[in-house]
């Protein structure tokens, strides 16, 4: 008798420790797949964010890439030598060639990132440390790989 009653106990502490290990795993589970849900959301919205932040950049754009590339150029190459050639001008001696603002306190005004639209424009902003502004700029590469570079639009930020 004692032995079935024990046995008894057995089976029902073991019933309700499964059963309650089981609803844990069921509500983990349960945490889990809705997680999982909202991450794939997350992936999505941020997919959809970058095909409209790259819309306009010349990565993206086959029509320029294109236009490089029947002109012999090497599409990996030119585009980062694009960018180096405009960084260079930070070194040139007294004011930046294409920056029309002259800043102040013995400072430079220094462009400090670019943006490749497409094969004829581009997109930068500058700085002083204290002042910071945007240019717009159209380039031609020439065939001797030199890059010419026209300022079309700039704007200075107002300091306040």
């Amino acid at each position: 008798m004692y032995l079935f009653v024990f046995l008894l106990l057995l089976v029902l502490f073991q019933y309700v420790n499964s059963k309650r290990v089981f609803e844990d795993l069921n509500n983990r589970l349960e945490n889990y797949t809705v997680a999982n849900t909202k991450y794939k959301d997350s992936i999505v919205n941020l997919q959809d964010e970058i095909l409209n932040l790259s819309y306009f950049d010349i990565e993206g754009n086959e029509d320029a890439l294109t236009y490089f590339e029947n002109d012999g150029h090497n599409v990996a190459e030119l585009i980062p030598y694009i960018k180096d050639e405009l960084y260079k001008l930070n070194e040139v001696k007294g004011e930046h060639p294409l920056v029309p603002y002259a800043s102040g306190d013995g400072k430079k005004m220094l462009i400090n990132t670019v943006k490749i639209l497409n094969h004829k424009w581009i997109i930068a902003n500058f700085s002083d440390g204290d002042y910071w502004g945007e240019l717009f700029l159209t380039y031609f590469v020439n065939p001797d790989k030199t890059v010419e570079f026209n300022l079309v639009e700039s704007f200075l930020y107002p300091f306040d």
